[in-house]
Protein backbone atom coordinates (compact mmCIF):
# COMPACT_ATOMS: atom_id res chain seq x y z
CA UNK A 1 0.00 0.00 0.00
CA UNK A 2 1.52 3.74 -1.14
CA UNK A 3 1.91 6.61 1.24
CA UNK A 4 -1.45 7.85 -0.18
CA UNK A 5 -4.24 7.81 2.28
CA UNK A 6 -6.49 5.08 2.04
CA UNK A 7 -10.65 5.10 2.26
CA UNK A 8 -12.98 2.61 4.12
CA UNK A 9 -16.37 2.87 5.80
CA UNK A 10 -16.92 0.68 8.48
CA UNK A 11 -20.99 -0.50 9.05
CA UNK A 12 -21.28 -0.39 12.70
CA UNK A 13 -24.74 -2.66 13.23
CA UNK A 14 -26.04 -4.12 16.56
CA UNK A 15 -25.69 -7.73 15.13
CA UNK A 16 -27.80 -10.68 15.00
CA UNK A 17 -27.10 -14.13 16.29
CA UNK A 18 -30.06 -15.56 13.82
CA UNK A 19 -28.35 -16.90 10.51
CA UNK A 20 -31.44 -17.02 8.55
CA UNK A 21 -31.73 -12.95 9.44
CA UNK A 22 -28.07 -11.85 8.43
CA UNK A 23 -29.20 -10.54 4.56
CA UNK A 24 -30.45 -7.51 6.55
CA UNK A 25 -26.74 -7.07 7.41
CA UNK A 26 -25.16 -8.08 4.12
CA UNK A 27 -27.44 -6.47 1.70
CA UNK A 28 -26.09 -3.22 3.31
CA UNK A 29 -22.58 -3.96 3.24
CA UNK A 30 -23.37 -5.04 -0.93
CA UNK A 31 -24.92 -2.15 -1.65
CA UNK A 32 -22.16 0.01 0.09
CA UNK A 33 -19.84 -1.92 -1.44
CA UNK A 34 -21.73 -1.58 -4.90
CA UNK A 35 -21.83 2.02 -5.13
CA UNK A 36 -18.38 2.63 -3.88
CA UNK A 37 -16.17 -0.19 -5.77
CA UNK A 38 -12.98 1.06 -5.00
CA UNK A 39 -13.20 1.50 -0.86
CA UNK A 40 -12.65 -0.88 1.67
CA UNK A 41 -16.08 -1.89 3.18
CA UNK A 42 -16.20 -3.81 5.94
CA UNK A 43 -19.07 -5.03 9.21
CA UNK A 44 -18.51 -4.38 12.21
CA UNK A 45 -20.82 -5.56 15.54
CA UNK A 46 -21.29 -3.02 18.81
CA UNK A 47 -22.92 -6.25 20.81
CA UNK A 48 -20.45 -8.05 22.66
CA UNK A 49 -22.77 -11.25 23.12
CA UNK A 50 -23.41 -11.70 19.59
CA UNK A 51 -19.47 -11.24 18.18
CA UNK A 52 -18.72 -14.03 21.50
CA UNK A 53 -21.93 -15.89 19.39
CA UNK A 54 -20.46 -15.97 16.53
CA UNK A 55 -16.60 -16.49 18.00
CA UNK A 56 -17.60 -19.68 19.80
CA UNK A 57 -19.30 -20.93 16.21
CA UNK A 58 -15.46 -20.37 14.75
CA UNK A 59 -15.13 -23.86 16.51
CA UNK A 60 -18.32 -25.22 15.70
CA UNK A 61 -17.29 -27.21 12.52
CA UNK A 62 -20.94 -28.79 12.06
CA UNK A 63 -22.37 -25.55 12.54
CA UNK A 64 -20.08 -24.06 9.56
CA UNK A 65 -20.78 -26.95 7.48
CA UNK A 66 -24.69 -26.05 7.69
CA UNK A 67 -24.42 -22.84 7.37
CA UNK A 68 -22.67 -22.34 4.38
CA UNK A 69 -24.27 -19.02 3.38
CA UNK A 70 -22.15 -17.25 6.42
CA UNK A 71 -18.97 -15.41 4.88
CA UNK A 72 -15.93 -16.59 6.88
CA UNK A 73 -15.04 -13.30 8.18
CA UNK A 74 -18.93 -13.42 10.19
CA UNK A 75 -16.78 -15.73 12.46
CA UNK A 76 -14.09 -13.13 13.75
CA UNK A 77 -16.16 -10.06 13.48
CA UNK A 78 -14.78 -7.51 15.71
CA UNK A 79 -16.53 -4.36 17.16
CA UNK A 80 -15.61 -0.70 16.12
CA UNK A 81 -13.02 0.09 18.10
CA UNK A 82 -11.31 -3.04 16.52
CA UNK A 83 -12.39 -3.22 13.12
CA UNK A 84 -10.84 0.65 13.08
CA UNK A 85 -7.62 -0.30 14.73
CA UNK A 86 -7.41 -3.69 11.99
CA UNK A 87 -7.95 -0.83 9.38
CA UNK A 88 -5.57 1.94 11.02
CA UNK A 89 -2.67 -1.00 10.88
CA UNK A 90 -3.37 -1.29 6.96
CA UNK A 91 -2.78 2.29 6.45
CA UNK A 92 -6.14 3.23 5.65
CA UNK A 93 -6.63 6.60 7.41
CA UNK A 94 -9.81 8.07 6.07
CA UNK A 95 -12.13 6.21 7.64
CA UNK A 96 -16.34 7.19 7.44
CA UNK A 97 -18.49 4.79 10.07
CA UNK A 98 -21.67 4.29 9.13
CA UNK A 99 -24.24 2.68 12.27
CA UNK A 100 -27.28 1.22 11.23
CA UNK A 101 -29.14 2.10 14.27
CA UNK A 102 -32.15 3.76 14.07
CA UNK A 103 -31.99 6.71 16.27
CA UNK A 104 -29.60 8.59 18.59
CA UNK A 105 -29.58 6.22 21.13
CA UNK A 106 -27.71 4.11 23.35
CA UNK A 107 -25.77 2.24 20.86
CA UNK A 108 -25.10 5.12 18.54
CA UNK A 109 -23.45 7.11 21.44
CA UNK A 110 -21.75 4.85 22.90
CA UNK A 111 -19.98 4.44 18.59
CA UNK A 112 -20.03 8.23 18.49
CA UNK A 113 -18.13 8.41 21.46
CA UNK A 114 -15.29 5.80 20.21
CA UNK A 115 -15.29 7.85 16.55
CA UNK A 116 -14.67 11.42 18.44
CA UNK A 117 -12.14 10.22 21.19
CA UNK A 118 -10.11 8.62 18.21
CA UNK A 119 -10.53 11.50 15.62
CA UNK A 120 -9.42 13.75 18.69
CA UNK A 121 -5.93 12.00 19.10
CA UNK A 122 -2.78 14.09 18.01
CA UNK A 123 0.64 12.74 18.50
CA UNK A 124 3.88 14.81 18.37
CA UNK A 125 4.65 14.34 14.49
CA UNK A 126 1.59 15.16 12.83
CA UNK A 127 2.33 12.46 10.39
CA UNK A 128 1.93 10.18 13.28
CA UNK A 129 -1.63 10.47 13.91
CA UNK A 130 -3.30 7.94 13.33
CA UNK A 131 -6.35 8.82 11.60
CA UNK A 132 -6.07 11.62 9.34
CA UNK A 133 -9.75 11.95 8.62
CA UNK A 134 -12.49 9.89 10.57
CA UNK A 135 -16.44 10.70 10.42
CA UNK A 136 -18.97 9.51 11.56
CA UNK A 137 -22.85 9.21 9.82
CA UNK A 138 -26.45 9.74 11.36
CA UNK A 139 -28.35 6.96 11.94
CA UNK A 140 -31.44 6.36 9.74
CA UNK A 141 -34.00 8.69 11.60
CA UNK A 142 -31.45 11.40 12.09
CA UNK A 143 -29.97 13.71 14.54
CA UNK A 144 -30.45 16.95 15.82
CA UNK A 145 -28.66 19.28 14.07
CA UNK A 146 -29.18 22.31 10.94
CA UNK A 147 -27.29 20.95 8.29
CA UNK A 148 -29.49 17.73 7.78
CA UNK A 149 -32.96 18.16 9.40
CA UNK A 150 -34.38 14.96 11.00
CA UNK A 151 -37.39 15.66 9.78
CA UNK A 152 -36.08 15.28 6.50
CA UNK A 153 -34.31 11.66 7.44
CA UNK A 154 -37.97 10.73 9.10
CA UNK A 155 -39.38 11.67 5.55
CA UNK A 156 -37.12 9.69 3.66
CA UNK A 157 -37.93 6.56 6.00
CA UNK A 158 -41.60 7.01 5.16
CA UNK A 159 -41.09 6.69 1.90
CA UNK A 160 -38.82 3.80 1.75
CA UNK A 161 -41.62 1.88 3.54
CA UNK A 162 -44.93 2.61 0.64
CA UNK A 163 -44.59 -1.03 -0.36
CA UNK A 164 -45.30 -2.20 3.76
CA UNK A 165 -48.27 0.75 3.24
CA UNK A 166 -49.39 -1.12 -0.62
CA UNK A 167 -49.27 -4.78 1.10
CA UNK A 168 -51.18 -4.13 3.90
CA UNK A 169 -53.82 -1.91 1.78
CA UNK A 170 -54.06 -4.83 -0.40
CA UNK A 171 -55.03 -7.01 2.78
CA UNK A 172 -57.17 -4.30 4.32
CA UNK A 173 -55.30 -4.10 7.55
CA UNK A 174 -53.76 -1.33 9.41
CA UNK A 175 -49.40 -1.14 10.16
CA UNK A 176 -48.33 -2.19 13.45
CA UNK A 177 -44.65 -1.57 13.93
CA UNK A 178 -42.28 -2.61 16.61
CA UNK A 179 -39.49 -0.87 17.15
CA UNK A 180 -36.41 -1.36 19.51
CA UNK A 181 -36.70 2.21 21.70
CA UNK A 182 -34.38 2.70 24.40
CA UNK A 183 -34.24 3.84 28.32
CA UNK A 184 -32.13 6.68 28.28
CA UNK A 185 -33.34 9.32 25.55
CA UNK A 186 -36.59 10.29 24.89
CA UNK A 187 -38.57 7.91 22.36
CA UNK A 188 -40.72 10.96 21.15
CA UNK A 189 -38.75 10.50 17.31
CA UNK A 190 -40.82 6.98 16.89
CA UNK A 191 -44.17 9.45 17.52
CA UNK A 192 -42.72 11.60 14.90
CA UNK A 193 -42.70 8.84 12.36
CA UNK A 194 -45.67 7.79 12.90
CA UNK A 195 -47.23 11.07 12.48
CA UNK A 196 -45.37 11.09 9.12
CA UNK A 197 -46.53 8.12 8.20
CA UNK A 198 -50.45 8.14 8.90
CA UNK A 199 -49.74 12.41 6.90
CA UNK A 200 -48.40 10.50 4.22
CA UNK A 201 -50.29 7.23 3.85
CA UNK A 202 -53.72 8.22 4.78
CA UNK A 203 -55.24 5.31 3.11
CA UNK A 204 -54.12 2.82 5.84
CA UNK A 205 -53.66 3.77 9.91
CA UNK A 206 -50.13 3.08 11.00
CA UNK A 207 -49.49 2.65 15.14
CA UNK A 208 -45.52 2.16 16.05
CA UNK A 209 -44.73 0.94 19.78
CA UNK A 210 -41.59 -0.04 21.44
CA UNK A 211 -40.16 -2.60 23.39
CA UNK A 212 -38.25 0.20 25.73
CA UNK A 213 -39.75 3.42 25.95
CA UNK A 214 -43.00 5.26 25.11
CA UNK A 215 -45.04 4.26 23.15
CA UNK A 216 -45.29 0.45 24.99
CA UNK A 217 -47.39 -2.11 23.77
CA UNK A 218 -50.27 -0.79 26.34
CA UNK A 219 -50.27 2.53 24.63
CA UNK A 220 -50.65 0.69 21.11
CA UNK A 221 -53.76 -1.32 22.23
CA UNK A 222 -55.61 1.77 23.43
CA UNK A 223 -55.26 3.12 20.41
CA UNK A 224 -56.13 0.23 17.91
CA UNK A 225 -59.35 -0.26 20.38
CA UNK A 226 -60.33 3.49 20.10
CA UNK A 227 -59.88 3.23 16.40
CA UNK A 228 -61.94 0.49 16.51
CA UNK A 229 -59.22 -1.84 14.47
CA UNK A 230 -59.75 -5.24 13.74
CA UNK A 231 -57.32 -6.33 11.77
CA UNK A 232 -53.84 -5.63 11.58
CA UNK A 233 -50.08 -6.54 9.71
CA UNK A 234 -47.28 -6.37 12.32
CA UNK A 235 -43.91 -6.00 11.13
CA UNK A 236 -40.32 -5.20 13.31
CA UNK A 237 -39.30 -1.24 12.77
CA UNK A 238 -36.04 -2.54 13.03
CA UNK A 239 -32.75 -3.29 10.70
CA UNK A 240 -33.02 -7.03 11.48
CA UNK A 241 -35.90 -9.32 12.37
CA UNK A 242 -33.96 -11.38 15.10
CA UNK A 243 -34.42 -11.98 19.04
CA UNK A 244 -37.14 -9.27 19.21
CA UNK A 245 -38.67 -9.58 15.91
CA UNK A 246 -39.40 -13.62 16.27
CA UNK A 247 -39.86 -13.69 19.94
CA UNK A 248 -41.29 -10.42 21.52
CA UNK A 249 -42.91 -9.55 18.84
CA UNK A 250 -44.00 -12.81 16.72
CA UNK A 251 -43.55 -15.48 19.44
CA UNK A 252 -46.49 -17.77 20.86
CA UNK A 253 -45.30 -16.92 24.27
CA UNK A 254 -48.69 -15.27 26.15
CA UNK A 255 -46.72 -11.69 26.80
CA UNK A 256 -45.80 -11.58 22.90
CA UNK A 257 -47.19 -8.95 20.68
CA UNK A 258 -49.08 -11.26 18.60
CA UNK A 259 -50.45 -13.11 21.37
CA UNK A 260 -51.21 -10.09 23.47
CA UNK A 261 -53.04 -8.58 20.25
CA UNK A 262 -54.94 -12.02 18.94
CA UNK A 263 -56.18 -12.37 22.43
CA UNK A 264 -58.27 -9.55 22.40
CA UNK A 265 -59.60 -10.47 18.76
CA UNK A 266 -57.61 -8.59 16.17
CA UNK A 267 -56.76 -10.56 13.59
CA UNK A 268 -52.98 -10.28 13.45
CA UNK A 269 -50.45 -11.03 10.01
CA UNK A 270 -47.54 -11.02 11.14
CA UNK A 271 -43.77 -9.99 8.53
CA UNK A 272 -40.55 -10.82 9.53
CA UNK A 273 -38.73 -8.75 7.76
CA UNK A 274 -36.16 -6.44 8.48
CA UNK A 275 -35.87 -2.99 7.00
CA UNK A 276 -32.14 -3.45 6.26
CA UNK A 277 -33.90 -5.93 3.07
CA UNK A 278 -35.01 -3.14 1.90
CA UNK A 279 -32.60 -1.43 -1.24
CA UNK A 280 -34.77 1.94 -0.35
CA UNK A 281 -33.47 1.81 3.33
CA UNK A 282 -29.90 0.72 2.12
CA UNK A 283 -29.85 3.42 0.10
CA UNK A 284 -30.26 5.86 2.92
CA UNK A 285 -27.78 4.25 4.67
CA UNK A 286 -25.21 5.08 1.76
CA UNK A 287 -26.56 8.64 1.17
CA UNK A 288 -25.72 9.24 5.38
CA UNK A 289 -22.31 7.62 4.72
CA UNK A 290 -21.46 9.74 1.75
CA UNK A 291 -22.94 13.51 3.43
CA UNK A 292 -20.55 12.19 6.54
CA UNK A 293 -17.68 11.64 3.85
CA UNK A 294 -18.49 14.66 1.97
CA UNK A 295 -18.50 16.83 5.34
CA UNK A 296 -15.03 15.91 6.16
CA UNK A 297 -13.24 16.11 2.83
CA UNK A 298 -13.25 12.35 2.35
CA UNK A 299 -13.24 10.77 -1.70
CA UNK A 300 -15.11 7.53 -1.18
CA UNK A 301 -15.28 5.93 -4.62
Amino acid sequence: MDNKPQNAIVIAAFGTTYDSTLASLLDIKSSMQTRYPNTEVRLAFTSNFIRKKWHKRATDKTYIAEHQNVPATLYNVKNVLGTLADLQDLGFSNIVVQPTHLTHGEEYMDTKAIVDALADIETIKPKFKPFKRLALGRPLLGTWGVKYPYHQDIHSLAIALKDDVAQAKLQNRALVYMGHGNEHLSTGLYKEFEIEMNKMYPQVKTFVGLVEGFPDLNNIVMQIESQHVTSIMLRPLMIVAGDHANNDMAGDEKDSWKTVLTTLGINVNTVLEGLGEKPAVQAIFIQHANDAANDLGIQLN
